[in-house]
């Protein structure tokens, strides 16, 4: 009988091999399997980090575009938007070309654009660019006189904080002044003093400058209102050319260059983007307005030149140079030639030439005799130093000071010339010295005693004098507050 053969023997993985162990072997064996699977996760790997790359890209490509909205919607939502009604657009400045007949923009365009930062502006001159703008150096050139209005006499710091008042009360709703309807502002009787309605641009002018030099803006809690909706009324009777106002008669261009001075300075002291292109294109027609090689007079390129124009164009270019706007050389050097062609060798400065006196009407020269005024000789000081000319090297300015000397300002039948006493009080407080003290002293007596102080009227001042009844009660009261303004408003250049 045979034998029946044992059993295969079976392995149990108990014994001496585990599960590991078989799978090395088997992949020892076969090592393409392990190169296989490195490559594949290689692959994967790459693809995983590229898509991950590719939202995490995306994903800052969102939050900026959300931070560039946030931020765009910021800058327009810090424009105060009862002054923004108009569309902003990105334009490039145009040069104004004249034209004989007017052309009124129904509402103005601005440019949306960055202020310039003090880089930008031309300080080849350090000295001369300091008039009209505060101190030296400082961030704002026009900040000065927010923190020092209070730093002059008390009496002088009331009066104007007077005068303001009463401007302001009588300011019409759309943001101007009226010459001849002021009156119907009042509350207590009516203002007397009634001035001449094709003088309205200027007056409006005027009074911005009185808000505008004792450091109030748009932006301010007291007298804000006030001067936005003066300046919005100058940016709506602007032409197409630049001119504020209607061209009527032969003065409109007054009116212009005393605008021009207030939106260059309301750009100057608040950097508020809307402000810059009006201001801009006033001084473009300023130049253009300019005789050839020469000055200023009445209209656009006449032909002749006065002083009593050149020197409001003048302290508008400054202005608007300080405050970073683009100004032509040319227009400084054209104003110093001429008013050196009409300052004989006393100091005088004469009207259209040497020699010839100040200005009056047929009607007024009795009853106000030129011969008691020397407005033109201070206007021709105080251009002279907003051109850059030391009170104290500058013989012309040291006589013409000598001559202002006799003819201090007092409030007395025939020589009373509000006018004539605002430029002198601007170039005499730039002489300073013993020179000043005298001024000073008659100027404070001349008006301060003046004033109204009660009623309706309180804070103005009468208008007479030599061109009260064209400028009325607005002019007078505007120029005196800017006189008692002197002691901040503009800055000692040349110590």
């Amino acid at each position: 009988m045979s034998t029946p053969s044992s059993p295969p023997a079976v392995h149990s993985t108990s014994s001496h091999e585990s599960f590991n162990d078989v799978l090395a072997e088997q992949l020892r064996k076969s090592p393409w399997i392990l190169t296989s699977v490195l490559f594949h996760a290689a692959i994967l790997s790459m693809v995983w980090n590229l898509e991950f790359s590719r939202r995490v890209l995306s994903k800052e490509q969102i939050i900026q575009a959300q931070l560039e909205v946030k931020e765009e919607v910021v800058a327009l939502d810090v424009l105060d938007p009862d002054l923004v009604d108009e569309e902003i657009v990105e334009e490039e400045i145009e040069e104004p070309v004249l034209e004989s007949v007017k052309s009124v923009e129904p509402e103005p365009e601005f440019v949306d654009e960055e202020p310039a930062g003090e880089s930008e502006l031309d300080w080849e001159n350090r000295a001369p660019d300091v008039i009209g703008v505060g101190s030296p150096g400082g961030p704002n050139p026009f900040g000065n006189r927010r923190r020092e209005r209070d730093k002059g006499p008390r009496r002088a710091v009331g009066a104007v904080d007077w005068g303001l008042t009463w401007l302001a009360e009588h300011q019409n709703a759309d943001g101007s002044w009226d010459s001849d309807g002021f009156e119907s502002h009042c509350d207590e009787g009516l203002c007397t003093g009634k001035g001449h309605p094709t003088y309205d641009t200027g007056v409006t002018g005027l009074a911005l400058l009185a808000f505008l030099g004792a450091g109030y803006d748009h932006s301010s809690k007291k007298y804000g209102n006030v001067v936005k909706e003066g300046l919005r009324y100058l940016t709506r009777i602007q032409d197409a050319e630049g001119c504020f106002g209607d061209r009527l008669g032969e003065n409109y261009i007054y009116g212009h260059a005393i605008c021009s001075l207030a939106m260059a300075e309301a750009w100057g002291t608040s950097k508020f983007l809307l402000f810059k292109r009006p201001a801009q294109r006033a001084v473009d027609f300023i130049e253009q307005a300019r005789n050839p090689y020469a000055a200023w007079r009445y209209g656009v390129r006449s032909g002749e030149n006065d002083t009593s124009v050149t020197g409001w164009m003048v302290m508008a270019l400054k202005s608007a140079k300080v405050a970073g706007l683009r100004v032509s050389p040319d227009a400084f050097k054209g104003a110093r030639n001429f008013l050196d062609s009409v300052t004989d060798e006393g100091g005088a400065a004469g009207y259209l030439k040497r020699g010839s006196g100040s200005v009056r009407l047929p009607e007024k020269v009795e009853e106000f005799p030129p011969q008691y005024t020397r407005s033109l000789t201070a206007v021709g000081m105080t251009a002279r130093v907003f051109l850059g000319q030391d009170p104290n090297q500058s013989e012309s300015i040291q006589r013409g000071a000598d001559l202002l000397l006799t003819a201090l300002p007092e409030w007395s039948s025939q020589k009373i010339d509000m006018y004539y006493w605002y430029y002198g009080t601007l170039a005499m407080y730039q002489v300073g010295g013993d020179p000043w003290r005298k001024w000073n002293t008659a100027m404070q007596k001349a008006i301060l005693d003046q004033q109204y102080s009660q009623g309706c009227e309180k804070g103005s001042w009468d208008p007479v004098g030599a061109w009260g009844e064209e400028g009325g009660r607005i002019y007078s009261t505007a120029l005196m507050t800017l006189c008692l303004e002197v002691y901040y408003r503009y800055p000692k250049v040349f110590k």
